[in-house]
C-alpha cells in the first residue's frame, strides 16, 4: 500500500470528512513518527508494532562492482518490530 492508497482508504471509512483534511491527517501522522525517531526516540503503536532507532558503527566495506574496499560512515537507521496481534494475524494468513 502506498501513501495514495491509505488516504483512499481512509477516505472510504469516513466519508465525512474532506479529501484534503485526510491528506493533512496521514502527513501529520507520519511527520509526527518521523520527529520523533529523528529526536532518537521510539514510537509504539498498540496491537500495530513499535518504531525505533539502531545505532550502526563504521564500518569497511566492499564496493560489489569493483571489489575494492569503501569506507562506510555510521549512520542511524529505523527499526521497526512488529507486535505480537500483528504478528499472530499475519501467522494466521499463511496458514
Amino acid at each position: 500500500m502506498i501513501r495514495s492508497e491509505l488516504v483512499e482508504a481512509v477516505s472510504a471509512e469516513n466519508p465525512d470528512l474532506p479529501l484534503p483534511q485526510i491528506e493533512i491527517l496521514v502527513s501529520a501522522f507520519f511527520d509526527t513518527i518521523t520527529a520523533r525517531l529523528v529526536d532518537g526516540g521510539r514510537v509504539e503503536i498498540r496491537g500495530f508494532g513499535t518504531f525505533s532507532t539502531r545505532d550502526r558503527d563504521a564500518r569497511v566495506g566492499r564496493n560489489p562492482g569493483t571489489g575494492e574496499s569503501v569506507e562506510v560512515r555510521a549512520k542511524r537507521l529505523p527499526h521497526f518490530v512488529p507486535g505480537k496481534d500483528l504478528r499472530e494475524r499475519v501467522a494466521d494468513l499463511k496458514a
